[in-house]
């Protein structure tokens, strides 16, 4: 039977000239495909009330969070930053739950992007509100207008790390972010990152709980990069 696969959904609740003034429930195509193509059932959750967390979990297998909006940083007890992008606290809360709920009924998780920033925030890291704020930071994380099917930048990944069963030591992703990950929370480990040290990848320190999170977008390029691929395969089917 295929595993089903629980997709966070996102909003648009600004779209007058696209939807006629439709709020819309959504995630992004590749996600679905990618989901289907490695013989999952993708099942997209809407934002809803966070008591609701439970119930939905108990209708899944794993649970996938997608890229989006900025991570609310409320959630992580700072002030926002004059650089800080929009948030969706509904969309925060509400993914904060179903994370804990996942952990709680030992379902695996995929986070993608301000998925993995959002899963380090729910277990008690923190986040560079904007990429400005880090020292160090001199490889460009926001690759446009490079179209998102061709990657950019490196990562290198560590050895002792399901990562590196599917990417191997080195390898090359798209990169769609302004914000990253600061202080690491307690229960996770780095297992990649960029060649100026962001954090792109993250495992859960104690193997019994299935976690993979990357600060890329395999759904971008998973029908052009095998590897890439390798990341919905491994997370469908072993994870």
């Amino acid at each position: 039977m295929s595993n089903v696969i629980g997709i966070a959904g996102n909003q648009i609740i600004e779209a007058v000239d696209v939807f006629n003034g439709n709020y819309v429930t959504y995630t992004p195509q590749g996600f679905v495909d990618a989901v289907q193509q490695a013989g999952g059932l993708p099942f997209v959750i809407p934002i809803g009330d966070p008591s609701q967390a439970a119930a939905y979990v108990s209708k899944i297998d794993k649970l996938l969070l997608a890229g989006g909006q900025d991570v609310s940083p409320q959630f992580y007890n700072q002030e926002p930053h004059q650089k800080l992008e929009e948030t969706n606290f509904a969309r925060d809360s509400f993914e904060i739950a179903l994370i804990k709920e996942a952990r709680k009924q030992h379902k695996p998780i995929f986070a993608v992007c301000r998925g993995m920033q959002l899963l380090n925030v729910a277990l008690g890291g923190t986040l560079y509100q904007d990429l400005s704020l880090y020292a160090d930071w001199q490889i460009k994380h926001a690759q446009q207008p490079t179209k998102p099917q061709f990657a950019t930048h490196d990562i290198f990944v560590e050895k002792d790390s399901l990562l590196y069963q599917l990417l191997g030591e080195k390898s090359q992703v798209n990169s769609y972010h302004h914000q990253a990950i600061h202080t690491l929370a307690n229960d996770l480990i780095v297992t990649a990152k960029s060649a100026d040290g962001i954090i792109e990848a993250i495992e859960s320190r104690d193997p019994k709980l299935s976690l993979l999170g990357v600060q890329w977008h395999p759904e971008l390029r998973f029908n052009v990069s095998e590897k890439e691929f390798k990341l919905f395969d491994f997370f469908v089917n072993e994870l």
